[in-house]
């Protein structure tokens, strides 16, 4: 079995009882498109596998050491970097998130964007069914939901990446934007 099919595998088998937040689908439909997503890009294939990954250690209880001895040392660095320190507040998690996926360099900035930008299509096809009621589903509201996105493209944009997901993500966060709240 090759990389990807591997990672694919984990996934479905780690996620098989979760769904989306936002709307009532499979999870496994959520690391599918990130990594389908980078696919089309010509991503590496241990940008794709680690795609495919990215949430198993933060939302499973899927081993580490399992991860690890199926999909290597630098897909692990990938999900470890994309993965959020639970132990801190929101607003630390979030900027130590933003500081760790700055230095990791175009294989971890490819996985965290095109997550984000799953999620930020997710909340707009949401928002468009419930309106102004989808910021209920959010702990810290619009403002910090869109402190964050904005946060995490201007490291993009400081870091100098040349990437057409930048600009997918900058025009979607502007979508977000838009969305009215109560």
């Amino acid at each position: 079995m090759n990389l990807i099919d591997k990672a694919a595998r984990i996934s479905a088998i780690a996620h098989r009882n979760q769904v989306r937040k936002q709307e009532d689908v499979p999870y496994i439909m959520h690391p599918v498109a990130v990594a389908l997503s980078l696919a089309q890009h010509n991503f590496s294939d241990e940008v794709v596998a680690a795609a495919l990954v990215h949430d198993v250690l933060e939302d499973t209880d899927f081993p580490e050491s399992e991860l690890r001895a199926q999909l290597g040392d630098e897909v692990m660095r990938i999900v470890h970097a994309v993965s959020n320190d639970d132990s801190l507040s929101w607003e630390e998690k979030k900027a130590k998130y933003v500081e760790i996926v700055r230095k990791g360099g175009e294989s971890v900035w490819a996985v965290a964007i095109a997550d984000k930008i799953h999620n930020a299509k997710d909340l707009i096809a949401s928002a468009e069914k419930q309106g102004s009621a989808i910021w209920n589903n959010f702990n810290r509201g619009k403002e910090k939901k869109v402190w964050f996105e904005e946060l995490v493209l201007a490291m993009f944009r400081e870091e100098g990446w040349q990437h057409s997901l930048v600009e997918e993500y900058a025009t979607l966060i502007e979508r977000i934007k838009a969305i009215p709240e109560d």
